[in-house]
């Protein structure tokens, strides 16, 4: 996700609108399969020979994860973490020689747990920020922009949307700071703002657009290509991606986890592992070929 708030702000509400709502969006494991085991994966030994050593002697990397962001990371039926990121840490810790163990988490508790130690890493598409670089640092490893989705058959124009209802996931970006930036345009011209509708999650908020309740929804490129998959013919784009920015995966500052997960996702890279696993979850126009440490400060 991106840069999130502190707090959580959502309507009261928002969890019985995703329960009323549920059997809109189809957030079970998609057609091709669940999370992909890294047993076709090869060890590559320059890369385990990086990782600390408390790593190699536990076996496994611990991920901090927030799984309600569906395709990126959600749950299964039976509460296990699925995506794509989830296929691309397994395979990266194959890749190390260990193994992956998923920590469940609230999006805002990940990065305390990485720093302190809790868990070795943090990965629930972070966007990385200089700020968030003041804390930990971040490998990169995928591109997303915003992009805003529509009911079928209604134009919405992302930057024309005054008077509008948009539905957002509650302490997302696009809930934090697009989508009140983009009001604030409309009232500082005269124009009507936007009502914002916050959910707590990103299924609500798609099945309000789905369901006529919302006007249009904001969320990561990735995340809107998917609902609009699952929703059949209710959904449609509105404009094009925007504002993209870097996913990072998070490590404790100064660690040498940061050059050993930087040298595996390039392994990934350069073996086709990595496309792999994007080309399967339909999100490859994000994919990159380097894979970065702290792009944010270096933009």
């Amino acid at each position: 996700m991106r840069i999130r708030s502190a707090l959580p702000v959502a309507l009261a509400t928002a969890a019985a609108a995703a329960l009323l709502l549920s059997g809109c969006v189809n957030n079970s494991t998609p057609s091709t399969g669940s999370s992909t085991g890294a047993s076709d994966v090869k060890k590559d030994d320059a890369a385990a020979a990086l990782l600390p050593d408390s790593v190699t002697k536990a076996g496994k990397l611990v991920i901090g994860t927030d799984p309600t962001y569906a395709p990126n990371e959600y749950k299964d039926d039976a509460g296990n973490p699925i995506g794509w990121e989830i296929d691309l840490a397994n395979a990266m810790a194959a890749k190390l020689g260990v193994k992956a163990e998923y920590q469940v988490s609230k999006f805002d508790n990940i990065i305390p747990s990485v720093t302190g130690s809790k868990a070795d890493l943090g990965l629930s598409s972070f966007t990385d920020t200089t700020e968030r670089e003041k804390q930990v640092d971040f490998v990169n490893y995928y591109s997303a922009g915003i992009q805003w989705a529509s009911a079928k058959g209604k134009d919405v124009d992302p930057d024309n949307a005054c008077g509008l209802k948009v539905a957002v996931q509650a302490t997302t970006y696009e809930d934090t700071d697009e989508v009140p930036a983009k009001s604030k345009d409309c009232t500082d011209a005269g124009k009507p703002e936007i009502q914002k509708l916050q959910f707590d999650t990103q299924d609500a908020a798609t099945n309000a657009v789905a369901l006529g309740q919302a006007d249009a929804m904001s969320a990561d490129s990735p995340v809107t290509l998917y609902a609009i998959a699952q929703t059949g013919d209710k959904l449609q784009l509105a404009g094009k991606t925007f504002d993209d920015a870097p996913y990072g995966i998070v490590v404790k500052k100064d660690s040498k986890l940061v050059q050993a997960v930087q040298k595996a996702l390039q392994s990934m890279v350069a073996d086709g592992t990595y496309k792999k696993v994007l080309d399967k979850w339909g999100v490859a126009d994000g994919g990159v070929s380097t894979i970065d440490v702290n792009l944010a400060s270096k933009g």
